[in-house]
Formats: C-alpha cells, sequence, structure tokens
C-alpha cells in the first residue's frame, strides 16, 4: 500500500510538472519567424533590377532566387518618395498616415519644406511597434524619421541650402550618433559625401549600416538608398549610369549582408527590398497652373496671391488645391477649362475623380487631381508656357501602368524558398516586416500575400 501511493505521488508530481511547464509555454509572445529584419528602400526601384540577368545587382539576383519576389508592387497615388516610404512603415494609403506628397501643400506658397519630421504622422508605425514590445530599432536616410522612435537613427533631412550633412548631424538620435559613425565607419563627412549626384555616397549608407548592424544588432533596421532615383531622373530608364547606381546599392546591401554574418545574427534575419516608385522616361513638360493664371484663379507670383484654385505637382501628378475647401464653383471652372483643351492637349493628362483617389487613400482635401500620360511630367510653374520640352525620367504617375511599379525581394529568416507573385501592393510590405517579428500592426490596408512566409505566425497565437 506504501508503494503504491508512492508510485502515485510520482505520477501526480509528473503530471503537475508537465502542466507547470505547459503554461508557462502558452504564456510566452509567439516565436518570432526572424529575430531580426533589414528593410531597405530602394530608390526608383524596378523589377528588372533583380530580374534580369545582365543587370549588376548579384546580390539582389541571389536574394530573388533563393527568397519570395514580385513581378511588380502598384504604388501609391502620387508615386513619390516620402509618402510612399510611409505606407512601407505602415501598411496604409496616405489617408491614413498623414504624408501625402514630399513636400505638404503650403496656402501662401511653397516653402522648400519637405514633410521631414515624425510627428505630421498620424498613424503608428513599425517602429513605435517595436519600441513597445521593447525591440531595438535603428534607421539610415529613411524619409519621415526626424524625432522619430527609432534607437539609433540618421534622418534623412536638409537644411533650405541643401545642406545634407549638418542637418543629419542635427537630428541624429542618440546625441552625437552622426560623429560616431564618422569615427567608426565612414571618416569624417562635409559638402555632398551623401549626395544622391554620387555613388561613392551609397558605400557611405552601406559602412553606417554595417556598422550599426555589427555594434547594435538592431531588431528592426531601416535603410534607404537613393542613387537609382537620382541617375534615373537625369538620364532616364537606360543608361550605363543607372546600371553603376544601381551596382553601388547591390554592393551596398552585400556589405549589410557580411554585416550580419560578422555580428552572428545571419541566421535569424530577414532582408525585405522594396522600393517608392519606378520609373518612366518623359520627353513633354505640362504646367497646369498657367492655365489657372490666365483664368484669373491664382497670381503668377510666389505667393498666389488671392488665389482660389492652384494645382500642387509632383512629377506625373498634380493636385487641385482650393483656397476655400467649399468653392465648388473654383473647382468646376477648372474641370472646363481643362475639357476644353483641345485633343492633342488633352490626351496627355486625365482628370482623377475624388472616388478613384478615395481608391488609393490620395489626399482627401484635393477635390481631384491630374494623372499625366506616362511621358509627361507636370511643372508647377504659373509662368511661360503651358507645353514645354523635357527630358530624363520622373515618377509620381497614377501607379496603373507598369513601368511605375516598384519591385519586392525577401530573403533570409523566415522566408520561403521561391515563392513568386504577379503583383502586389505597396500596402502589403509591412504586414510583412510586423509578422517577421512577430508584432501586431493592427488594420491596415496590406495584407500578408500568401506564401511569402514559413508557416506565419498570427499576433495572438500560440
Amino acid at each position: 500500500m506504501h508503494i503504491r501511493l508512492t508510485i502515485a505521488g510520482i505520477v501526480l508530481a509528473i503530471l503537475s510538472i508537465s502542466l507547470f511547464f505547459s503554461n508557462t509555454h502558452a504564456q510566452e509572445p509567439s516565436e518570432r519567424l526572424a529575430d531580426h529584419v533589414i528593410l531597405i528602400s530602394v530608390d526608383g526601384f524596378r523589377p528588372d533590377f533583380y530580374q534580369q540577368k545582365h543587370r549588376p545587382s548579384p546580390m539582389l539576383q541571389q536574394m530573388a532566387r533563393e527568397g519570395s519576389q514580385a513581378d511588380a508592387v502598384r504604388g501609391i497615388f502620387p508615386s513619390v518618395t516620402f509618402a510612399s516610404h510611409t505606407t512601407l512603415v505602415t501598411g496604409l494609403f496616405p489617408a491614413g498616415h498623414g504624408i501625402f506628397y514630399n513636400a505638404p501643400f503650403e496656402p501662401e506658397g511653397q516653402t522648400g519644406r519637405w514633410y521631414w519630421f515624425y510627428d505630421a504622422l498620424t498613424s503608428e508605425t513599425l517602429w513605435s511597434l517595436a519600441q513597445k514590445e521593447g525591440l531595438t530599432t535603428a534607421s539610415v536616410n529613411w524619409p519621415v524619421t526626424v524625432g522619430a522612435p527609432i534607437d539609433y537613427n540618421i534622418p534623412d533631412v536638409w537644411d533650405p541650402d541643401r545642406e545634407v550633412i549638418a542637418a543629419m548631424r542635427r537630428y541624429a538620435t542618440p546625441e552625437g550618433f552622426m560623429e560616431e559613425l564618422e569615427e567608426y565607419a565612414t571618416g569624417k563627412m562635409s559638402g555632398d559625401m551623401l549626395s544622391s549626384r554620387y555613388n561613392m555616397s551609397e558605400d557611405r549608407r552601406g559602412a553606417m549600416s554595417s556598422y550599426i548592424i555589427q555594434e547594435y544588432r538592431p531588431n528592426l533596421m531601416t535603410v534607404h538608398l537613393v542613387s537609382t532615383d537620382s541617375f534615373q531622373h537625369r538620364y532616364g530608364r537606360e543608361h550605363v549610369n543607372v546600371d553603376r547606381a544601381l551596382a553601388a546599392v547591390d554592393r551596398a546591401i552585400s556589405r549589410m549582408v557580411e554585416a550580419a554574418s560578422k555580428a552572428g545574427i545571419l541566421e535569424r534575419t530577414a532582408f525585405v527590398i522594396s522600393g517608392d516608385h519606378g520609373f518612366t522616361n518623359v520627353s513633354i513638360g505640362l504646367a497646369p497652373n498657367v492655365w489657372l493664371v490666365q483664368a484669373g484663379l491664382m497670381d503668377a507670383r510666389q505667393d498666389r496671391g488671392n488665389w482660389r484654385a492652384t494645382f500642387h505637382t509632383g512629377g506625373g501628378s498634380a493636385f487641385l488645391h482650393l483656397r476655400d475647401p467649399g468653392d465648388s464653383e473654383a473647382a468646376d471652372k477648372v474641370r472646363e477649362i481643362l475639357n476644353s483643351q483641345p485633343e492633342s492637349i488633352r490626351k496627355l493628362f486625365r482628370i482623377v475623380e475624388r472616388e478613384e483617389l478615395d481608391s488609393l487613400g490620395a489626399d482627401p482635401a484635393s477635390p481631384f487631381a491630374l494623372a499625366a500620360d506616362p511621358k509627361v511630367t507636370f511643372s508647377g510653374t504659373y509662368s511661360g508656357e503651358v507645353l514645354r520640352p523635357a527630358s530624363g525620367g520622373t515618377h509620381g504617375h497614377f501607379p496603373d501602368f507598369h513601368n511605375i511599379h516598384t519591385g519586392f525581394v525577401a530573403w533570409g529568416s523566415g522566408v520561403n524558398d521561391s515563392a513568386h507573385v504577379s503583383r502586389m501592393g505597396m500596402e502589403d510590405v509591412a504586414p510583412l516586416v510586423a509578422h517577421l517579428l512577430g508584432l501586431e500592426l493592427g488594420v491596415t490596408d496590406g495584407i500578408l500575400i500568401p506564401g511569402f512566409l514559413l508557416n506565419p505566425l498570427l499576433p495572438g497565437d500560440q
């Protein structure tokens, strides 16, 4: 009898211990698919950059071949840098995150101020969510990050005279962080050493990012590489200098991969590479504000005078703004002006009405916008000829044709091998990053694309 009680007690003890560990495991957060995610934006990123074998991008091509990729990423409207980058880190269209253009519309005339400051956002971001979960964050040259909740941050910012390095040094966090990077990663920087006009700037961004990866091993890091945008603006889509810029971008990404390996975290790191827009070659410039000056709706001066209506332009987009939002008469007059143009001019753009703008969460303050033909770029000027010659490349267009779409590649921890989709939305990138890190992004305009990740655990799953 004594032996039986002892055996029963042992069995009961084993069951109790088993139940304890089972309950303890159930209370732990869901296992992350990756401990580290490096989200890289390549400005002006095109799918052919990693899909065409003759491109000088061996690292990107390896990532696309071994990981997940998309043939096209449909962007937002307007397809410009600052608004798009905010969609990448929120999963929201501009109406949800509050960044509508590169530069905010200024009722009293443009000031040269861009959306540099994080407090312009009206939503959570991947960085703020990561901070709440106690994860370490870092960022290099990402738009709309001055004052962002990022542990190690070099924001994308410049002074009105386009001085970049001094402004980055002033707004870097923690205090003195830029100087630390100059001492241990890049050497002393000044002048145009981070200018997108030179591929050497990409080497410095790669050096800064690699140092941060090795020294601080952030759970979430965002990096903005820019030279592919600059050279496509200058030369168009196909030029030897565009290929050189792509090679510099690929070299920077390779350096980050090596840094993760040297830091001992590569096996638990996912690289997510996307972009903000594609590019289209342009040959015609169109200045719609000249028509509004001629109609007496604004003055031909910097502050627009006693204006009623004006277009806020950005490459292939032009958003109408009214001084009095209820001035429907002015909006109708602008429509009449546009529709009265001869067919030879009318075919160069289309009117995008409010319902269609709502479908992509575009600026709710605009009653309608103009979307340019792919070969056309809008000018914000209010004097001279309506039509003028243009060259090189641009973006900003309505994202309804292939060349304006951007690209997507994911590679590393938690990423499926050889997953391939024909098309996704830019708003789908943030949900993927959030799932890799086990973050609860909440309601977004995007979805987690099926098949990209290895058995993703939804927030709250045990």
